[in-house]
């Protein structure tokens, strides 16, 4: 890994969802909001049942039948959640088409800072954790800053796709653990 890009605070950990940092969830929602994505609507709408909907995804309980068991986690740096990630604990046909095991994303003004990064490798651990001995993750082709952060953490590419979400591009990038 190039270390220039790695965040110098040593207090960076990930965390699993809670009420205390409510607030600061919100704030991270309203930041991604005013940067054009709704990915935290419901989380904004009403907090308590985000957080009841996380904890029934965690456990495996409630889901569609097109979702699987999944664990969410923040990245906490001095208080504040710069990233925040999910840890699907297997694959389906979707998802091995598009989405893979895991996501990430990087509060909108935490980005190029080492985050997205250390996010993925610390989720990387929970997964092996799980007993998974690789996983896959698919971003945008055009998404260069999420490819790079897959190749820094050894991701390995396996090819591209079409997104049945978007029709765009997608690459696929299989980890070893």
């Amino acid at each position: 890994m190039n270390e220039e890009n790695i965040i110098s605070s040593a207090n960076a950990r990930l965390i699993e969802p809670n009420e205390e940092l409510a607030a600061e969830f919100l704030a991270m929602a309203e930041e991604y909001k005013a940067a054009g994505s709704d990915r935290y609507q419901s989380a904004l709408e009403n907090f308590p049942a985000y957080l009841e909907q996380v904890s029934n995804y965690a456990r495996g309980i409630k889901l569609n039948t097109d979702q699987v068991q999944q664990s969410e986690f923040w990245l906490v740096d001095g208080g504040k959640i710069v990233a925040r990630s999910k840890l699907r604990h297997r694959l389906n046909t979707a998802l091995e088409h598009e989405g893979g095991h895991i996501g990430y994303g990087v509060r909108p003004s935490e980005r190029r800072k080492g985050y997205g990064t250390l996010v993925l490798k610390l989720t990387l651990e929970k997964a092996g954790d799980l007993g998974l001995n690789k996983v896959l993750l698919t971003c945008d082709t055009e998404n260069s800053a999420s490819a790079k952060i897959i190749e820094k953490n050894e991701g390995k590419f396996a090819g591209e796709a079409i997104s049945k979400k978007s029709g765009k591009k997608i690459s696929r990038y299989w980890i070893e653990l």
